[in-house]
């Protein structure tokens, strides 16, 4: 079987356990990395992940804001809970698993929204957005030929002209506007990071993986943006398989705005 990471920021792991248990039930990760926890650590449901048989669990998080979490089949090892911008919010944690012979690194990453205005000067969501993508910079694709990295995450920030539904509509909207997608791609390349959502798949066919709220009718207006990402170190990619953006779970009940997206490896 192959090796699978999902990533999903689940906007509240408690109040929406139960989509979370039908992921896990229905596709079974090896590996699920969440974001938008929205859980202190001493409330998360470790109980309800170890029935479902995700046995190692790490999580770094807050009372109502952020939080990530990585819950897996197999042993991991926490590595890291990273602090960025000398700010508190629990937004990255890294762990190490092992997979095909490989020790694999792996980030979660929830990177900031950036509220509304993107303007920097005036808007301080904005400001700690680029100064938060920017101290990304050190976090790099380690490995050589018994290791490797991974990142993933909900890292609010659609690159590509064909990551949003218009290009020309949004390049005024936070998570698509040029100072962001120029220093997003730059950050990515400067890291050695592969973006395998994109690897082998034209730059012109759409990719959403997060439909707003605010849509009356999400599934029919289709303006989506590409906000969840999964980039690897450049020597998985040839063990990369597929990857499959599960659209169908935006319209579960009282879904997130985001879906998963479960990257597969020929590793075991």
């Amino acid at each position: 079987m192959p090796f699978s990471i999902a990533t999903w920021n689940i906007n509240s792991v408690r109040l929406r356990m139960p989509l979370v248990q039908r992921l896990l039930e229905e596709r079974a990760p090896d590996v699920l990395c969440l974001q938008e926890t929205k859980c202190p650590d001493d409330l998360f449901p470790t109980a309800a992940f170890r029935k479902l048989g995700y046995e190692h669990i790490a999580f770094h998080g807050q009372k109502g804001y952020h939080g990530v979490a990585t819950v897996a089949r197999r042993p991991i090892e926490i590595v890291e809970k990273r602090r960025f911008c000398g700010i508190e919010d629990s937004r990255h944690l890294s762990v190490r698993v092992k997979a095909g012979g490989k020790a694999l690194l792996l980030h979660n990453f929830y990177v900031p929204a950036g509220g509304d205005e993107p303007d920097p000067e005036i808007n301080v969501k904005f400001r700690h957005k680029l100064d938060f993508v920017a101290e990304m910079n050190a976090i790099r694709a380690d490995h050589d030929d018994v290791s490797g990295s991974i990142l993933v995450g909900d890292l609010n920030i659609a690159p590509l002209e064909h990551d949003v539904w218009s290009h020309k509509q949004l390049l005024k909207v936070v998570s698509h506007t040029p100072v962001e997608t120029t220093n997003f791609e730059a950050m990515r390349a400067a890291g050695g990071w592969v973006d395998l959502m994109r690897h082998g798949i034209p730059l012109d066919q759409k990719i959403y993986t997060w439909w707003s709220y605010r849509a009356q009718d999400w599934a029919a207006s289709d303006r989506g943006r590409r906000l969840d990402h999964v980039w690897s170190s450049p020597n998985l990619t040839s063990l990369f398989l597929d990857y499959e953006i599960l659209r169908e779970a935006r319209g579960w009940d009282r879904p997130s705005d985001h879906v998963p997206v479960i990257a597969r490896f020929n590793l075991d």
